[in-house]
């Protein structure tokens, strides 16, 4: 599936919650942004592409079920809702699974082993930052302690000027 009809079927899939997709298109456009930066390589470039527009498929489920967005509690439900999303596409079994595997867990900071997760965690703090108006002792601590790409810490101390 083209990235371009992936994002397609989840605008849809949001059904016109304005919030939902402007914050999976930032979320997009950063982590595209560092993945440049950091010269992933194509197969990478298309788990981080896929993975972005995905990573909060949960949201709208997570509303109705428990009330709020938790991120624990989109972890939990994300699994199914990516494969079911994804049955019919083209994607490989492998790639279905790593789609799983990384909406399963963009809200976890420890045990990160690997580029696409790392820059799905980055991108999507970049905008969660925004949006969640977080202070600036916050966002100087997920520099030290979660950013570990130099582009994304670059744009974390570009945008937050410290």
């Amino acid at each position: 599936m083209e990235i371009t009809e992936l994002i397609k079927k989840m605008i849809r899939y949001y059904d016109g919650r304005l919030q939902d997709i402007h914050h999976t298109m930032a979320v997009y456009s950063f982590a595209i942004t560092i993945a440049r930066g950091e010269k992933a390589d194509r197969k990478t470039m298309e788990i981080i592409e896929a993975s972005s527009i995905l990573h909060d498929i949960a949201c709208p489920m997570c509303r109705k079920k428990y009330g709020d967005v938790d991120g624990k509690h989109q972890e939990a439900e994300s699994p199914e809702l990516v494969r079911e999303f994804l049955k019919d596409t083209e994607y490989t079994d492998d790639f279905i699974e790593r789609m799983v595997f990384l909406t399963g867990h963009h809200h976890t900071v420890t045990g990160i082993d690997s580029l696409d997760w790392q820059i799905l965690i980055e991108a999507d703090y970049l905008v969660n930052a925004y949006e969640m108006n977080l202070g600036i002792d916050n966002i100087k601590s997920a520099y030290e302690k979660v950013f570990r790409t130099a582009t994304g810490k670059a744009m974390l101390k570009d945008i937050y000027k410290f």
